[in-house]
Parts: structure tokens; sequence; C-alpha cells
């Protein structure tokens, strides 16, 4: 058996297996990943240590420093504090509430990264939605798809979004000019079909509304010095999320710094209380962290084979010479793409074919910057940025935000299947990639 096939049929197992969901999924990914390189598809050196097809240590470091965060602010009562403010800033109905926390989600999203604002909303959700005795399913699923949305808006809100301005020259005004008026849009239509689906559906008992408005925030705090610690430190850690570029650290290093400056002022204050330290560690969400690790060996053995790059080669020559068909073909093969594989690699394999495509197009032009703003190669551009930050919406595994959601569901009890994910995740991302498709098209292509 070929190499290639080797990799797209230990892929393919381990992808169905996940959907049956007979095993959990982060033993399948690390038994797949430990086949990639048992089996030779990528080496030990590869997996540990290669930029191309290893683990993405950024993504790890950045989970691991935030969940130890969120592990030590979850002692200060400010998630208690920040529901009770949503619950009666919604008169807590739950409708409006999950309005409001999918616009709040959305709107951190594309300030900071979308895994780092669904760690910090989902407890604060958890809270809010075992006072008022709600299923929280609905409630997180609704901010997985919201982060995803939201952080399609601006530069910094997605992986991906930062590889391509990289790619293509592109700055933060550029982002926020171009995508962040389809993402208002798409945004206002997800919202219309939740009022359709379950607006008029979610109640809450007549008692639990008077409770929840009669609360007072001050009772959630115990520890008044040590909360504002926490939100100074945490005021820090968010602004060097947002200007990372400009100080040269990656957003991993900035939580792990973060993470140690929080466990320091954790330690003096356990001191008192005879608690143990490192439970800040254990309490860290190791499974997710796992399936992360297993996840990037097994789509970076596709990468290693060109698999990927086939895929994408195959986008990028079938309506060659054909604006109107690449762009379609672009956005909506990156949609689905990127529902199966991480949109890392992925866009990683497009960048460099669209711009071998304007080469090919304009052998004249030698300026790079002028050459990859031509009006037949920017709404590439664009549209691979739309279908690979919305078509992670699809499944559970098409986004980390969405992993992320899930794991913590599954640890307050809550347990959200690949299949209850799909139906409710991948009509929203038709949805989304069909307003993208006449969007482009009335803005670049008409």
């Amino acid at each position: 058996m070929s190499t290639v096939n080797l990799a797209l049929l230990i892929f393919g197992v381990c992808y169905l297996v996940i959907m049956t969901e007979r095993i959990h999924k982060t033993i399948v990914a690390l038994f797949g990943a430990a086949l990639m390189i048992a089996l030779g598809v990528v080496s030990q050196e590869e997996a540990f240590y290669s930029h191309d097809f290893g683990v993405d240590y950024n993504v790890v470091f950045l989970l691991v420093g935030m969940m130890v965060i969120i592990n030590i602010i979850r002692e200060t009562g400010l998630f208690e504090v920040l529901a009770i403010w949503a619950a009666q800033r919604a008169d807590a109905r739950p409708f409006r509430l999950l309005v409001l926390l999918a616009l709040l989600t959305a709107g951190l999203s594309a300030m900071l990264d979308n895994v780092t604002t669904v760690l910090l909303m989902a407890p604060v959700t958890l809270a809010i939605t075992k006072r008022l005795e709600l299923n929280p399913i609905a409630f997180l699923v609704t901010e997985a798809l919201a982060s995803n949305i939201g952080g399609t808006a601006t530069l910094v809100g997605d992986p991906p979004n930062i590889m391509i301005a990289s790619k293509a020259e592109l700055g933060y005004l550029d982002f926020l000019l171009v995508l962040g008026p389809i993402v208002v849009v798409i945004m206002a239509g997800f919202l219309g079909t939740l009022w359709v689906i379950l607006g008029r559906k979610m109640t809450v008992d007549p008692h639990l509304r008077t409770a929840v408005l009669a609360l007072s925030s001050r009772e959630a705090v115990s520890d008044r010095a040590f909360l504002h610690r926490c939100l100074w430190l945490l005021g820090i850690v968010n602004v060097g999320f947002c200007v990372h570029s400009l100080i040269h650290l990656e957003p991993a290093t900035i939580a792990l710094l973060g993470a140690s400056l929080f466990m320091l002022i954790g330690h003096a204050r356990r001191k008192h209380e005879d608690a143990e330290e490192l439970s800040y560690l254990t309490d860290v969400e190791w499974e997710t962290i796992f399936f992360f690790i297993g996840l990037f060996v097994l789509v970076g053995g596709l990468v290693k084979v060109g698999a990927i790059r086939y895929l994408a080669e195959q986008l990028v020559a079938v309506t060659r010479g054909n604006l109107a068909g690449a762009t379609m073909a672009v956005l909506w093969g990156s949609a689905i793409l990127s529902s199966v594989v991480n949109n890392i690699p992925y866009v990683a394999a497009m960048n460099p074919l669209i711009v071998d495509l304007a080469r090919s197009l304009h052998p004249e032009i030698s300026d790079y910057g002028t050459l990859m703003h031509q009006v037949d190669i920017i709404p590439l551009w664009w549209a691979l940025a739309l279908g690979a930050c919305l078509g992670g919406n699809s499944t559970i595994i098409g986004a980390s935000a969405n992993v992320v959601i899930v794991d913590i569901a599954r640890k307050a009890g809550y347990r959200i299947t690949f299949w209850q994910f799909v139906k409710f995740g991948f009509p929203v991302t038709v949805g989304s990639i069909a307003l993208s498709a006449l969007y482009l098209w009335l803005l670049f292509l008409r």
C-alpha cells in the first residue's frame, strides 16, 4: 500500500470512529497519530518538531495556559458575577439571554482568538443556566458557532486570517472593512434562525426568574482583593493577545506567562487556606489537549503525503481563468474541507497556490504587493478566509472552539454528540457560506 493510501486510510477510519462515538475521540486521535508514526507516514521528529507536519504547540500551550487561568479565576466568583449581570440585562428571559451571550461571544472573538473566548464564556453560561434550571447545550453550541462567525471578521480573530494576511499583504483594517459587514449580516441571520427554532420553546419558571432578578452580584465574591488582582492580570493578558504581533510574542507564550503569574497570586492566597496548589494544573482539560495533539499528527500525515495540497490544487485548477468560478470553488471547497480537517494546514496549502496562480496570470508584474492585490486575485483571498473560518462550524472537529465547548459540556455532565452538533452547525454553515457567496459576487464579481 502506498504512503498516500495509508495516510488516507488511517485518517478516514479514525474520522468514522469519531463520528460513531463508540470510542472516546481522544483515544481514537492518539491511536491514529501513533499509527501514522509507527507505519512511517510521518517520522517521530516530524510529528513532534516539524512546523508543517507536526503538533502545533502554539494551540496546545494557548489552551493549557488559558485553562489554568480560568481555573484560578473561577475561585474569584467573577463568572457568577458576569452570569448574574447577563441574566439581569436579559430580564432573565432565556432567548434574550441566548442572544446576549451569542453577541458577547462573537464580539470578543473578533478581538481575541475564538478558543480563548469560549474558554471565558462557557463557565459564565454554565453558571447562569444552572440558576435558571435550563439545559445549557443550546447555549454552548450557539456560543461555539458565534465564536467562529465573530472571529472571521478580523485579522486576529482566527489563525487562518493571520496566515492569509501575511501571504496576501493585507492589514487589520482590510479584514475589518471587507469581512466585517458580511459577518454582521451572517450574525443577524444566525440569530433570526435561532428565534425561529428556539425562540418560542425556551421558557423558565417565573419563580426562578424572580429569584435571579433579585440576586446581588456582591454576594458571589468572597475575596474582593483577589478578584481585583485577577481582573488586572486578565486585562494585561488580553491586551497582550491584541498586540502580540507588535511585541513579537505568540499567543501561547502570552497565555503561559499569564498562567504563571496567576498561579503565583493563587499560591499566595492558598498558603492561608491549606489548599492543594497544583489542582490548577490537575483541573486542566487534559483530554482536550491530547485530542488536539493526536489530531495535529493525523492531519500532518495528510499534509506530508500531499493529500491536502492535491485537493487545494484541484479547487484552483478546475476553474482556472474563470474568476467567478474560481472564487466560488475556493469558498465552497474551503468550507467543505475545513469541516473535515483543521483549517490551519489547509490554508497553509492554499496560500502558495493562490500566489502561483497570480504569477502565472500576471507574469509582467514584479512587485509582490501589487500582484497579490490584482482584481482577479484579491477575491480568492477573501473567499479562502470566509470558507476556512466559517466552514469549521459544520462539525465538532471542524474548529478548535467546537472541541473545547463539547469537552467543557461533557465535564459539566452534558453530552453533545457528533451528530447533534452537525444537526445544528451544518445548516448554519450552509447559510453562512451562501450569504458569503452572494456578498463576494456583489462586491467583486458582478
